[in-house]
């Protein structure tokens, strides 16, 4: 099964009462022991095909990637276009690297009060294992394209939110189901770019290999995500209820920026003209119907818990994340438009 249908299979919509949604929970845990990788046994970085080489046009990124799309990049000598695409690559997988560590962090301060018996444990922590391989092939990944550019050293997520992690991990303990729709906030963008890629014909068969593990992990962990929320949310009081009302389109576009929108200094190590940025993220026509088509899944789970209506629904439209949910999770996005 590829990666691309095997996500497909995963994350319906969860059943109804405590005994389905456990039953679902085993069901995933059973998937992890089935089919899992391992960063260094899964991937043959030392294969010749694997090797990133110094001036490979296929690093040319696609319109797939915003950046490539952009009238600005497709200007640019083919030379520069291979140096952005190398960084704008290490970039994404450096950010996609820290935001995992973060998620872990979180996971483990939720995880210390489990009670025993209950197959969320289980789950987690198998999910926490896949991460903590995806953490070490993103870094793999960026230790090699450092290696053949002039840069010592790639820009990942902004200082603000890499100082506040020990603040963003704690949400994990006295407020899980904030936590979780944090985690699909960072999740479903990179799941959607990484998709996005490979369905335009992907790139080197280094960046491919990573995508193809992670899209196929990931469908699993955003699955989990979603009916963990479904399941816990008529649990939540009166005033939790109220601040995710809120929180949660408020969570899902920062950390979508935080994943999708390179750093100031990544922006300027890759050359990019701030009024092109702006155009980039996201005042464009393309770029404001690439922001609704990342939360058509997200939409769809907002009406499954009923908060995307009343005062709340102006939160979504002001945030420019409104519109129609996808019919069901994963509709290709071009459909969910």
């Amino acid at each position: 099964m590829t990666a691309l249908k095997q996500e497909k299979s995963v994350g319906a919509h969860v059943p109804q009462g405590k005994q389905g949604y456990y039953d679902t929970l085993r069901t995933l845990s059973e998937a992890s022991v089935n089919q899992h990788f391992q960063a260094f046994k899964d991937i043959a970085w030392d294969t010749p095909e694997m090797q990133l080489v110094s001036g490979d046009p296929r690093l040319i990124l696609t319109d797939a990637d915003e950046i490539g799309a952009s009238d600005w990049y497709k200007s640019l000598p083919r030379e520069r276009q291979i140096e952005v695409g190398a960084y704008r690559y290490a970039q994404i997988a450096k950010v996609g690297r820290q935001f995992e560590q973060i998620l872990i962090a979180g996971v483990m301060h939720h995880l210390i009060k489990a009670q025993d018996g209950n197959p969320e444990f289980r789950y987690a922590m198998h999910e926490v294992t896949e991460e903590t391989h995806h953490i070490q092939m993103f870094q793999e990944s960026v230790n090699r394209f450092v290696a053949g550019m002039n840069d010592d050293n790639i820009a990942g997520a902004p200082g603000w939110f890499t100082h506040l992690a020990p603040l963003i991990t704690s949400i994990g303990g006295w407020f899980p189901e904030l936590f979780f729709v944090g985690i699909l906030a960072g999740e479903e963008p990179i799941d959607h770019l990484q998709k996005s890629i490979m369905r335009a014909g992907g790139s080197v068969p280094l960046i491919d290999r990573v995508m193809q593990i992670h899209i196929a992990e990931e469908a699993r962990h955003i699955g989990f995500a979603h009916q963990y929320l479904e399941h816990h949310w008529p649990e939540m009081g009166f005033v939790k209820r109220q601040v995710m009302n809120v929180m949660f389109p408020i969570t899902m576009r920062v950390l979508c920026d935080i994943i999708m929108v390179p750093s100031k200094q990544a922006q300027a190590d890759m050359g990019i003209p701030k009024d092109v940025a702006k155009q980039i993220w996201w005042q464009s026509d393309d770029s404001k119907k690439l922001i609704r088509d990342l939360f058509g899944d997200v939409r769809l789970l907002a009406d499954n818990l009923g908060i995307r209506k009343g005062p709340a629904k102006l939160v979504w439209r002001a945030l420019k994340i409104d519109g129609r949910p996808s019919r069901h999770r994963s509709e290709v996005a071009s459909a969910a438009s």
